[in-house]
């Protein structure tokens, strides 16, 4: 077994002090990458004291370090011919079992230490979909909200007139993230071509008639409600009359809604950046089909959806004392899936009050450490999203291997793939849990299972 258990989040040993001490000097300012590398890091100090040949090594030193971070400026006309200049990015993290893949994000808020950290996270959720696939992930502050086709797609030209030196099938292949759905991917694989004279699946999120996959929009969000469903049939439970709030009302957002309908659960809440509905009958699928409506074609705001709907509320929301409010309301099972830390202690704190079962996390890194501490310390089955958002990326791993192959896969058979592979890191996260003296525990279990098999690879290839 192995030399001592690992704490709970929120508790650091001597080594973790000393190397996020060091890290933090290295990389300043950097708060979301430093979050995410240190609760990586409360996992793994056991794991390093059983297999000596990782310190040897200097694995988790040197994989805290991209490969390579890529930035340049992007020079772009808005419809009155006025000049924009936005900065791009894109981080290759590690591409020690495969190449780098993760998504591209249009976000007025994407800065170095963003994309770090979810290039980071992306190595570690690559790796637990048992796919062949590096971590890697870029994006540009450019706000694609409000902005023309036109003046999107000539922003995406000049993005990709950049980045397409960097990228390839056998590569770097980027694929959609927040501000990036499948308009921007088809501007950027458009361009793309044009320049390489190819036709390759170098980015993922296609549409389906030009090389994309089936279920690849949907993917995230059902891929969450399949982890959450499988905590709960661990514990003899199921989705059945479940209770949900889900957080956001994008694309995962949309698909998480739709599939805990599909196996039988009730969701209560959806959100936006301005606030948030509750609606408590219950959001069914015709209420569903007018959000997606209001979203993805009128590009509308949620607080609409009263007018729409009566019985339902309305609410901002009031972060004067933390986290939305949206996460006071009662339920069984939480899904955030809008962004960053959006759970903190307190409202942590009010859902475990309210009874809360399971968390399963849509969103990249959406629970503070100290919201993480309270819900496994309170029993909670905690899905974290390099486990439980993992799914997205799976099917993009998926289109990949139709591109090259020139096949197409139906519906039904990528859903069942999606299923199972959720089913996979589901249960490497609890052996690798049980493995190491903390059984249930799905934070470490992801993080070891994660671990492992990017520095075996790492071992194997030498120190380059």
């Amino acid at each position: 077994m192995a030399s001592q258990t690992i704490e709970h989040t929120g508790s650091r040993s001597a080594f973790v002090t000393e190397f996020m001490h060091a890290l933090s000097e290295k990389n300043p300012g950097e708060t979301e990458f430093l979050q995410a590398v240190e609760e990586c890091i409360v996992s793994l100090e056991p794991v390093l004291d059983r297999n000596p040949v990782y310190r040897d090594n200097g694995i988790i030193d040197r994989m805290v370090e991209p490969d390579r971070i890529l930035q340049f400026r992007v020079s772009w006309m808005d419809d009155a011919g006025e000049v924009h200049v936005n900065r791009g990015y894109r981080v290759q993290f590690n591409n020690a079992i495969g190449p780098y893949k993760g998504g591209l994000r249009f976000h007025p808020s994407v800065n170095q230490s963003i994309l770090k950290f979810l290039g980071f996270e992306q190595v570690f959720k690559n790796s637990l979909t048992t796919l062949p696939i590096g971590g890697g992930k870029g994006g540009s502050d450019f706000d694609p909200r409000g902005r023309s086709d036109a003046e999107v797609m000539r922003f995406c030209s000049s993005f990709m007139s950049e980045l397409f030196r960097f990228i390839g099938p056998d590569t770097d292949v980027p694929a959609g993230d927040i501000g990036v759905g499948g308009r921007e991917i088809g501007y950027l694989f458009g361009q793309y071509r044009k320049l390489t004279n190819s036709f390759t699946g170098v980015l993922t999120g296609r549409g389906v008639n030009w090389g994309g996959s089936l279920i690849r929009p949907e993917a995230t969000g059902f891929g969450s409600v399949y982890f959450a469903a499988e905590m709960l049939h661990e514990q003899g439970k199921s989705m059945e009359a479940m209770d949900c709030l889900v957080s956001g009302s994008g694309n995962v957002a949309q698909y998480t809604t739709e599939k805990v309908l599909d196996l039988g659960g009730r969701v209560l809440t959806m959100s936006d950046s301005t606030g948030y509905i509750h609606d408590p009958e219950g959001i069914d699928r015709e209420k569903l089909a007018w959000v997606m409506d209001l979203k993805n074609t009128r590009r509308g705001r949620i607080a609409e959806y009263v007018d729409a709907f009566p019985g339902s509320t309305y609410s901002d929301h009031d972060l004067t004392a933390g986290s939305s409010p949206l996460w006071n309301i009662p339920a069984q099972v939480a899904f955030p899936s809008a962004t960053q830390n959006e759970i903190d202690a307190r409202a942590a704190q009010t859902l475990v009050d309210n009874g809360i079962l399971a968390v399963s996390e849509g969103a990249n890194m959406p629970t503070t450490p100290e919201g993480q501490a309270i819900f496994i310390g309170s029993g909670v089955l905690y899905g974290p999203g390099k486990a439980a958002n993992a799914g997205g990326v799976a099917v993009s791993a998926l289109e990949m291997a139709q591109s090259s192959q020139r096949v197409y896969s139906s519906r039904d058979e990528v859903d069942d793939r999606l299923r199972d592979i959720m089913k996979r890191i589901h249960k490497v996260s609890l052996d690798a849990a049980a493995a190491y003296d903390v059984p249930g525990n799905y934070l470490h279990g992801a993080n070891i299972a994660g671990f492992t098999k990017v520095a075996d690879a790492m071992v194997d290839q030498g120190v380059i």
